[in-house]
């Protein structure tokens, strides 16, 4: 039996596109998507040539969040085993939010429509948002009697402070796109029919420099709230030091002194 391809992965010149594909249930994360979206993580991960991320959704959703019908199975368990299989399905959750959110690459989410519970989540675990005016937010998960898993607790609040993100987990309201670019929620708002290609071309333009700088800048900078002056400092120095052996800076430098010998040069033989 052929497993249906909820995940579809597309890299050209250099920027992955990752769309979510369940367009029916408006993306809704099952045990299977999830299964897909962490192994093509790990590719975009591990593959040199790819230089950015964009994730969007099929259809006309981003990411409804948690699937209801797994939501169902799970209730549907024997009550000795409905805490252990809760632990063991949030431990898949965290490693998939951990595994885009520590992407050594840029990464971009291009909400295309209704971002809710882990879809939000999931679009906050990008480095940037960009967004069609069909865009919306919703930390709806106190409508299910459940808090944030997908990292929202974590990533919303440094988007807006603490006091908004409490008020939108709390009320589980939706943020239409014109409060979600006043807030911070979205950084860049574009048209529906252009998004994917202009997430494209940010992503483009964000991942032109050294691999290796951007992989290492990232991960101090996602710390860089949790750890004192000193420490910021210390991974810098450690992180400077493997920047000044890539073939990134050498190619730089090189680069500079020659152009910096031919304009000498030029100006030797002028006077």
């Amino acid at each position: 039996m052929d497993t249906q391809t909820f995940i579809d992965l597309q890299v050209r010149d250099g920027i992955a596109t990752l769309y979510l594909n369940r367009p029916d249930k408006r993306n809704a994360m099952s045990d299977e998507m999830r299964t897909q979206f962490i192994h093509a993580l790990e590719r975009v991960a591990a593959d040199k040539a790819i230089r950015a991320l964009v994730l969007t959704g099929n259809g006309k959703g981003f990411c409804a969040g948690g699937d209801i019908t797994g939501m169902e199975r799970r209730m549907q368990a024997p009550a000795g085993e409905v805490g252990f299989n809760g632990w063991h399905r949030q431990q898949r959750v965290h490693h998939t939010q951990t595994l885009l959110h520590t992407l050594p690459k840029p990464t971009i989410a291009a909400v295309n429509g209704a971002a809710s519970g882990l879809g939000a989540d999931t679009a906050l675990a990008c480095d940037f948002i960009i967004a069609s005016e069909a865009a919306s937010f919703t930390w709806s998960y106190i409508k299910r009697g459940i808090i944030p898993d997908g990292g929202g607790m974590y990533f919303l609040p440094r988007r807006v402070g603490l006091s908004k993100a409490k008020e939108l987990i709390f009320s589980g309201r939706t943020v239409d796109i014109d409060e979600a670019q006043q807030l911070g929620i979205v950084d860049r708002r574009t048209g529906a029919d252009t998004l994917v290609a202009d997430a494209q071309a940010w992503a483009a333009e964000l991942s032109r420099g050294s691999a290796t700088a951007l992989a290492l800048g990232k991960t101090i900078l996602n710390q860089s709230f949790e750890l004192s002056a000193s420490q910021v400092f210390a991974q810098g120095s450690q992180a400077q030091g493997i920047c000044y052996t890539s073939t990134e800076h050498r190619a730089s430098v090189m680069d500079f002194l020659a152009k910096r010998d031919a304009k000498k040069a030029q100006s030797g033989n002028k006077e």
